[in-house]
């Protein structure tokens, strides 16, 4: 297995054989007292080195960017509002509610449950409402690091870059969204691609807004209502019993100007966007790797990692040809064909064709934006319907999407994921998802045969599927996973609450996140 990978460390290994036998007889890089400090590659770094500097990896994901510091005003503001249950119709859902830091910056589920939660306050696993069945379509996208993201934001890049600066996070040119249709510069947008995305949850009938709150309304009028109700006027006076959003407000913008001046959703947005953007962890055992620590990546990583960026005719797993960069995406949009399960989206019969919903381009159906796989670890479940629980799933996929989808549905492999597990009737919940997820598939073979798919057929077997599972979790910073790294992005009940409405998210057994 492997064979050209395997001769190419044979050959690396040689000339390191050859090379320490100079050294013992006196070549250079002794010390002169027969204590020679060379520290030797293995051959499996001599290649992944060579792979590094060939496609140009060792570099800081955040070169060149400009990252707001959480401690700053701004940010600060930005996650009282972040956490605040005030930006929701029924006063019930916040946006920390689909992403919370502690979970990965999403909600550990395979799809939100926005509004009309049983407990609002539960995240994660036990998270249902009235009929268990979650009603938003696709999963949470983590928000962790999305002020890396130069493309577009969203599953079908919805809210997306017009001139796709690199380095620029959508700020160098015009951005598209769902009020200005595709391709056209909304000129609402905002400053970059986070800001334009703030602005559209709070418009969404099943994330946030409910069907009682400005039901039939713009989305400019809700936004415009929400404002007011944070700013105690207009039509939005009095809706909340306290209110000290204005000192929180004039504090972040450093103005004295009154609420109506001051308190706009634009400013909302640019707050909200200003901590999401705060929220950069790339600080892996593989950027360590790159930062020239030879020790972060276990031998099993290493190995891994020239699978992640061989291509599958060279006996690789091919995976660089879509997460590319030190964003690990290319920010584009493929069809993969993991399991469509779940509401679906606009199409009827529990179907979601993806990014042509939003070019009207049936080329486009069945795509969707490939995701970062920095912080892969926290990130479960997988796919834009969250239907695969773990990377293993993952992997498997690629090796053999047909087979694996189809195992999916012969195991009941929906009962099997948390969210599903204990829902009466799961068997027969989504009747036409088996149906949709090979029309998707029938896709993918159809681009594969005329060319137009990166995605390889690889043929891994099990001991190198784990390889590149150990790199995978490679990519995830540490911090994440810990709550005292993690406690300057989650909202404090007093320090943090100016309207009584901060959510303080527990996990399902009453303990805090």
């Amino acid at each position: 297995m492997l064979s050209s990978l395997k001769n190419n460390k044979n050959t690396i290994w040689m000339s390191v054989v050859i090379l320490l036998s100079l050294q013992g007889c006196g070549g250079g890089g002794g010390d002169g007292d027969g204590n020679d400090s060379v520290q030797m590659q293995t051959a499996s770094q001599s290649q992944l080195d060579a792979i590094i500097s060939n496609l140009n990896l060792a570099i800081s994901p955040t070169s060149g960017r400009t990252i707001p510091n959480i401690n700053d005003p701004l940010p600060q503001l930005g996650k009282k509002l972040f956490f605040s249950k005030s930006l929701s119709g029924d006063l019930d859902v916040a946006c920390a509610s689909c992403h919370h830091p502690m979970l990965g910056g999403a909600d550990a589920l395979s799809l939100p449950v926005g509004v009309n939660a049983v407990q609002p306050e539960v995240m994660g696993a036990g998270r249902v409402d009235s009929d268990d069945l979650p009603d938003v379509p696709r999963n949470s996208p983590t928000v962790f690091n999305v002020a890396l993201w130069d493309t577009s934001l969203f599953w079908d890049s919805r809210v997306e870059s017009l001139g796709k600066e690199s380095g620029q996070n959508g700020a160098a040119s015009g951005i598209s969204t769902p009020d200005s249709g595709f391709g056209v510069a909304d000129t609402n947008a905002g400053g970059n691609l986070v800001t334009a995305q703030a602005r559209f949850p709070v418009t969404s009938e099943e994330e946030m807004k409910d069907t009682t709150f400005e039901s039939g309304e713009t989305n400019e009028s809700i936004r415009d209502h929400l404002a007011a109700r944070i700013g105690d006027f207009g039509e939005g006076a009095g809706e909340l019993a306290t209110n000290e959003w204005l000192t929180a407000f004039q504090t972040a913008f450093s103005s004295s100007a009154d609420a109506a001046t001051l308190i706009t959703f634009d400013n909302i947005a640019l707050a909200l966007a200003e901590y999401q953007r705060s929220m950069v962890f790339v600080n892996s055992p593989w950027q360590n790797y790159l930062d020239g620590n030879t020790s972060a990546l276990s031998d099993d990583a290493i190995e891994g990692a020239i699978l992640f960026f061989t291509s599958a005719a060279e006996d690789g797993g091919g995976c660089v040809n879509c997460h590319s960069g030190s964003l690990f995406s290319d920010g584009q949009q493929h069809t993969v064909g993991f399991p469509q399960i779940g509401p679906g989206k606009d199409v009827g019969d529990d179907d979601d064709f993806g990014r042509e919903l939003i070019t009207g381009d049936t080329d486009d159906r069945y795509r969707f934006r490939t995701p970062s796989l920095l912080n892969i670890a926290v990130t479960a479940p997988y796919g834009h319907a969250g239907a695969y629980a773990t990377l293993d799933d993952v992997l498997r996929h690629y090796n053999n999407p047909r087979n694996t989808v189809d195992d999916f549905f012969d195991d009941d492999e929906l009962c099997d994921l948390d969210q599903f597990e204990n829902v009466s009737g799961c068997t027969s919940l989504y009747p036409d998802a088996r149906q949709n997820s090979f029309r998707a598939l029938n896709k993918l073979d159809d681009e594969q045969d005329d060319g137009t798919s990166l995605f390889e057929n690889v043929g891994l077997n099990g001991r190198e599927r784990d390889q590149l599972e150990a790199f995978l979790n490679a990519l995830t910073d540490p911090c994440v996973t810990d709550r005292n790294c993690m406690l300057p992005w989650i909202a404090d009940a007093v320090a943090d609450n100016p309207d009584d409405q901060v959510l303080i998210a527990t996990d399902v057994n009453g303990v805090n996140l």
